[in-house]
């Protein structure tokens, strides 16, 4: 072969293999979208994936009530100051004896903050005679509230002995009886840091039985349509309604779902409605026949905000709140009531949480409630979140009763610790059918007043506030003046402003 064949045949050759490369490179890219310099495929996706939507809507855990009875004297159970890292895990259960608190006391070792040395001075029983530092301590702190003690040391004597019942005045507002006001005064506090939830679109549910009468403690679900998983729960209350807010639990959607659908159980009796959105009337639905009769039951708690800022109100308050027991337990229906107790306090003090479980002995839960001192705390903000969901989670709540929680504070909870919000507590108390009561004592900032009254609307509670001779003035005595931003209200002591309010949920199940 000639020079020039050979150099013919071998450009023929190259030109059959690029040909070849390029077939193959053709059918590659037929597969796989070429990509830029920049590593993006080319062309771009048209549309994205929408956004997922700002805030936890998945549903709240909960448990259903289900608790028999609290025939039981009030045993205690402990969340330390310095150990909310380790909760819930580190539940120590106990009866709660003065020593208990007071061995505690004395292993604590971190600096003293706001109301600290009041932690000091009402300490129970301490095991050894103080200190000459101690006793400075303890006298410096004598006026902050009486000694626990029926006959105190005579290194820690008590002061002066208060009135056994100091009168305490409040007012009440609700929320969801003057809702258009109270969208009004969200409006007027917006960009308050709080966690908010939309409840700006609102439907009444009722529940009767087949004679008219309402259907107490009926389990609530609500679904979007094809899908079975609910996106809410509830309970109906005594007067077999609960109120529905599809903003505040649903995440936005593009398909913007118009119906809803709403399934009810009590026991083996069960319904279905649907909701449509936008409509004005209430959603009726009817179980089968009445239920026999029973007596009523009460599941009632006290939850306390035990910081050092509220120490001469404890003082006061813890009269009014053993004559809300006393008087409770007197009303018509003789009903079958069950107390419960939470204190709580902040990270870094003796205790976070120290809860008492349900009692249905009248004489020990007051005397939890006389052992309850101011002490600690540091900044405004308090531990809150975790109270409350030791509150809602944490007791021993009862099937077929009217639950009610009546929280008496100054502060709004810390939002910067992470673990409970009580956001997601207020919807898990409506899963289980508790009624929040959010008593707003002497300091209690915008913030505050804004979460007490979010969770009292929620749960179909009422926020109430203690009320003064001078509003800027706590020390003025009773009177009518408050500075919150609430519109017309009536002024009563607060121990027959609660008792009234109980009465009012207890009334219904005696009718029924």
């Amino acid at each position: 072969m000639n020079l020039n064949r050979w150099a013919a045949a071998s450009t023929a050759a190259l030109l059959l293999t690029l040909a070849a490369c390029a077939g193959a490179l053709d059918e590659q890219s037929a597969h796989a979208a070429p990509v830029n310099n920049l590593g993006v495929a080319w062309p771009p996706v048209w549309q994205d994936a929408p956004e997922p939507a700002p805030g936890d809507f998945t549903p709240p855990a909960f448990e259903r009530p289900s608790a028999a009875h609290c025939h039981r004297p009030p045993a205690m159970r402990e969340v330390p100051g310095g150990a909310i890292e380790q909760a819930p895990s580190a539940w120590r259960s106990r009866r709660g004896e003065p020593d208990d608190m007071a061995r505690e006391l004395r292993a604590e070792t971190k600096p003293m903050a706001k109301g600290a040395l009041a932690d000091a001075a009402l300490a129970l029983a301490p095991a050894a005679p103080p200190s000459p530092s101690a006793k400075a301590a303890a006298s410096a702190e004598r006026s902050v509230a009486p000694s626990p003690w029926p006959n105190p040391p005579a290194t820690l004597q008590a002061a002066p002995a208060r009135p056994a019942h100091e009168t305490v005045t409040a007012g009440m507002q609700d929320d969801n009886a003057d809702f258009g006001e109270y969208l009004a005064y969200r409006q007027r506090h917006t960009g308050l840091a709080v966690r908010e939830r939309d409840i700006s679109e609102r439907y009444l549910l009722e529940v009767t039985d087949s004679s008219g009468r309402p259907v107490h403690d009926a389990e609530v679900a609500v679904q979007r349509p094809g899908i079975a998983q609910p996106v809410m729960w509830a309970r109906t209350d005594t007067a077999g309604r609960v109120w529905l807010h599809p903003r505040a639990f649903m995440a936005p959607s593009p398909n913007d779902e118009r119906t809803l659908g709403v399934a009810v159980r009590k026991g083996a009796m069960q319904a279905r409605a649907t909701l449509q959105r936008g409509q004005a009337q209430a959603v009726q639905v009817q179980l089968g026949a009445p239920a026999p009769a029973q007596r009523p039951r009460l599941d009632l708690v006290f939850l306390i905000d035990a910081t050092g800022s509220m120490g001469d109100e404890i003082a006061k308050l813890k009269g009014s709140m053993r004559a809300v027991a006393q008087q409770i337990s007197q009303l018509p229906g003789q009903p079958d009531i069950c107390y419960g107790l939470v204190a709580y306090r902040d990270r870094g003090d003796v205790f976070l949480t120290r809860s008492h479980d349900f009692t249905d002995d009248l004489g020990a839960f007051q005397q939890v409630l006389a052992r309850v001192q101011a002490g600690g705390g540091g900044d405004t903000p308090e531990a809150l979140n975790e109270a409350l969901h030791e509150t809602v989670h944490g007791l021993s709540w009862r099937a077929d009763a009217a639950r009610m929680v009546v929280l008496v504070a100054d502060a709004p909870p810390h939002l910067d610790y992470g673990g409970p919000q009580y956001d997601r507590d207020m919807q898990a108390a409506l899963s289980k059918g508790i009624k929040l009561f959010a008593v707003g004592a002497s300091g209690l900032d915008p913030v505050g007043e804004y979460i007490y009254r979010q969770m009292a609307q929620y749960t179909a509670g009422r926020f109430v506030f203690l009320t003064y001779k001078d509003a800027a003035n706590p020390a003025s005595g009773p009177g009518t003046q408050t500075p919150h931003d609430v519109g017309q209200y009536s002024v009563q002591t607060l121990d027959r402003l609660i008792v009234r309010l109980v009465g009012d949920e207890m009334a219904r199940l005696v009718r029924s």
